[in-house]
C-alpha cells in the first residue's frame, strides 16, 4: 500500500488529468514512503513464506526500479505476475501481466495472453480490461476494433479524468 500511495502525486498532472503508471514521472514518487515500503518488504521476505500480499509488494517494488535506474524492469515484473497469477488465478492479475508482456514481446503476444481470460464474465463490465484491450489492439493497427474497445471502456468509466484520458487515446487513433 505504501508503494502505491507513494505514486499518488504522479497519477494526475498539474491540470488534474490522469497519468498511467508507464507515463508517470518517477521523480514525483514519494521517496520516504518507498523506503518505508522497501524496509517492510525486506522484513516480510525474512519470514520465509511467500504469499499474495508479499508478491503484490514485490511487484510494486519492481516498478520502483524505474525510479532508481531510469529503466523499466519488465522481465522481473512479468515473473512476479506469473507467480501471483499461479497463486491467485485472478483475471485482474492476468490483465496486468498481459500489459507487461506487451512491453517485452509486443501487443500481439499480449493479446494472446489476454485471450486466456477473455471469456471470464466478470470482465464484461470491468473497465481496465477494455482499456487494456483497446490499447493493445491499437498497437496492432486494428484501429476500428480498438475504437470499439475504447468505447466500451469509456462507457464503463466513472472518473471524468480517466474518461477524458480514454477519449483522448481513442481520438488519437488514425481514421
Amino acid at each position: 500500500m505504501l508503494h502505491a500511495e507513494a505514486r499518488r502525486r504522479a497519477r494526475r498532472n498539474l491540470h488534474g488529468e490522469y497519468v498511467p503508471l508507464a507515463e508517470q514521472d518517477p521523480a514525483l514518487w514519494d521517496a520516504q514512503m518507498i523506503e518505508e515500503a522497501e524496509v517492510l518488504l525486506v522484513r516480510a521476505s525474512a519470514l520465509g513464506s511467500i504469499g499474495r500480499y508479499q508478491l503484490e509488494g514485490a511487484l510494486q517494488s519492481a516498478h520502483v526500479y524505474r525510479r532508481r535506474t531510469g529503466r523499466a524492469n519488465w522481465v522481473s515484473v512479468v515473473q512476479l505476475y506469473d507467480a501471483l497469477l499461479a497463486l491467485s488465478g485472478s483475471p485482474v492479475v492476468a490483465i496486468n501481466r498481459a500489459l507487461c508482456i506487451a512491453e517485452i514481446h509486443g501487443a500481439s503476444a499480449a493479446l494472446d495472453a489476454l485471450q486466456e481470460v477473455a471469456a471470464d464474465v466478470r470482465l464484461t463490465e470491468y473497465q481496465p480490461y477494455w482499456a487494456a484491450r483497446a490499447e493493445l489492439i491499437a498497437k496492432t493497427g486494428a484501429h476500428d476494433a480498438a475504437r470499439r474497445a475504447y468505447e466500451i471502456a469509456i462507457g464503463l468509466e466513472r472518473d471524468p479524468a480517466v474518461r477524458r484520458f480514454l477519449q483522448h487515446r481513442q481520438s488519437a487513433l488514425p481514421a
